[in-house]
């Protein structure tokens, strides 16, 4: 079966955004080493899943990376608007971007079917909702936590839906020369 993997950006308080949405507490540009990080978690994905929102920035903003290769973000852009993304949705009725399926059915079932078609790896970027439902139904096989060294006190969680306890193991923790620390957990069982 294949791996759902997120990958996210949050503060160190736990937020993935502010308030309104903003993501100005990002630390950037990044450096080698967690630009190496990212390629290797990312070789194996053949998938990406979004929730509407977030895809409606994410797949205009990465193709038009793509277009551009003096764009220090080239590679990025390429691998991201060349993988087959699938964004889930209960408000639009088919896809206006290319490469791309819209998922309209029940989320648990709809990413127990991806997971088990055969290919690679899946990665989930967001938005939060979606995240925060992911989460909740425990479909999420790795979580790949990019740890800011920001706080901003007050924004969207991703863990706010939990009905229960969420026990996770440390599997992978790393600090990077941008000031990154990623954290890799895995769901016990």
């Amino acid at each position: 079966m294949r791996k759902l993997k997120l990958q996210v950006q949050m503060t160190i308080d736990g937020f993935i955004s502010g308030q309104n949405g903003e993501m100005d507490w990002m630390k950037f540009p990044w450096t080698e080493d967690i630009l190496n990080y990212v390629r290797k978690i990312t070789e194996p994905v053949d998938t990406i899943v979004l929730g509407r929102k977030l895809a409606e920035g994410f797949i205009p903003h990465w193709t038009n990376v793509a277009k551009d290769p003096n764009n220090p973000e080239y590679e990025g852009g390429v691998k991201y608007a060349t993988t087959q993304k699938v964004v889930f949705t209960k408000t639009l009725g088919k896809s206006v971007w290319d490469n791309t399926e819209i998922a309209k059915g029940e989320l648990v079932e709809e990413i127990n079917n991806l997971k088990s078609k055969s290919g690679k790896d899946i990665m989930v970027y967001g938005g939060g909702t979606f995240v925060s439902a992911l989460i909740k139904n425990k479909l999420i096989d790795e979580l790949h936590l990019f740890v800011n060294p920001t706080a901003i006190g007050s924004g969207m969680p991703i863990f706010k839906e939990l009905p229960q306890n969420l026990s996770l193991e440390l599997a992978e923790c790393k600090k990077f020369d941008c000031g990154i620390a990623i954290m890799k957990y895995i769901p016990k069982k």
